[in-house]
């Protein structure tokens, strides 16, 4: 069964696409089958690997068939008379192994009905395969692909299908920049898991769900840690301003955050995060801005990590200079993907 991981934050801009290009990306460069799910109706995980504008945009979707999320949940929720079936996945250029379930902007219509049905309301009876839905489409398909890691792109809502993909995954990853925001968004998720959690134990132990054609998981999703990017260099280090908020996240994360999810074991164990070198403060990588380099990145549809030299473009001293910053986030989401290949295979061998 592959291993699902939620990349959430409700915060806005705390570059979620992004990590889950790379991240996925990384995997499969050190051997992993990675799919990675465009689950924000926004789209961009999907506009980032195809590449595509607008117009060739729609008509992907318009000629496509069952090659996005929507398309492979809508046996569900717009009643067909046949099963969910796996969705046909987007081979990513230039990365072996990687996939890409595509996104759909219209994905977020189903969420009201997605709602409706995780109230646990007496409408049940009739909605009852939809809080397994998501779950059973994302493990047929891994299975379709042979899959091990299934990365989620999340849209930046507290929506009920947000609910559902994190209540369904194994693991999850915070996110953040390095801002007062962030802090303050640390700090909700502890209320907001919480809440969640206690939904998906009520969801995990009603018979009707068990029994519906697609039933709801018994999965209790654990904590892998945070990433904190987007910060100015200075002397190699974030400068000061920035270093206090990545301070003030580290902080909220111990005192806040992990107390909560431990009272609700959504957490690893201890040895699990000091045998893979994490610190106490759960932060998994600092990542500093990538300034340029993420234009041409986004142009060639490869990670900043990859680019060749014949992708920057650039001579003489600007490349040299864009070359060693191209090794360094390469060593920096190397030690990443480790990390969380570690964590999950630290968890399951324990």
């Amino acid at each position: 069964m592959a291993t699902k991981i939620a990349l959430f934050n409700h915060k806005g801009g705390v570059s979620k696409t992004t990590t889950t290009f790379n991240l996925g990306w990384m995997l499969a460069e050190q051997g992993k089958k990675v799919m990675l799910v465009d689950a924000d109706p926004q789209c961009n995980l999907t506009g980032l690997i195809l590449g595509y504008k607008y117009v060739e945009l729609e008509d992907f979707y318009e000629k496509g068939h069952d090659n996005n999320l929507r398309d492979g949940l809508a046996p569900a929720f717009e009643s067909m008379p046949k099963l969910i079936g796996a969705v046909d996945c987007i081979k990513v250029d230039g990365r072996d192994g990687l996939f890409l379930l595509p996104g759909h902007i219209r994905l977020a219509e189903y969420d009201v009905t997605l709602g409706i049905a995780q109230e646990l309301t007496g409408s049940i009876q009739t909605l009852k395969n939809l809080p397994g839905s998501i779950n059973y489409l994302l493990n047929k398909t891994a299975v379709k692909y042979g899959i091990d890691y299934i990365l989620i792109d999340m849209s930046p809502s507290l929506s009920s299908i947000n609910q559902n993909l994190l209540m369904i995954s194994n693991y999850f990853l915070v996110p953040t920049n390095p801002d007062y925001y962030s802090v303050m968004a640390i700090d909700s998720l502890t209320t907001i898991l919480k809440k969640w959690n206690a939904w998906s134990k009520e969801a995990q132990k009603m018979y009707i769900l068990k029994e519906a054609e697609y039933p709801f998981p018994e999965i209790t999703p654990k904590f892998l840690g945070t990433v904190i990017q987007k910060y100015r260099l200075r002397g190699g280090k974030p400068s000061k301003g920035f270093q206090h908020w990545v301070d003030e996240i580290n902080d909220m994360v111990k005192k806040r955050l992990v107390p909560e999810l431990t009272t609700q074991k959504m957490i690893l164990s201890e040895e699990s995060y000091r045998t893979n070198g994490i610190a106490s403060d759960y932060c998994l990588a600092t990542i500093p801005d990538f300034n340029t380099l993420i234009a041409t990145s986004q142009d060639a549809q490869t990670p900043v990590f990859s680019l060749t030299r014949e992708q920057i473009e650039h001579v003489g001293i600007v490349l040299d200079k864009s070359l060693e910053s191209v090794e360094s986030f390469h060593d920096i989401f190397d030690e990443l993907a480790k990390k969380i290949d570690g964590l999950i295979n630290y968890e399951d061998g324990n």
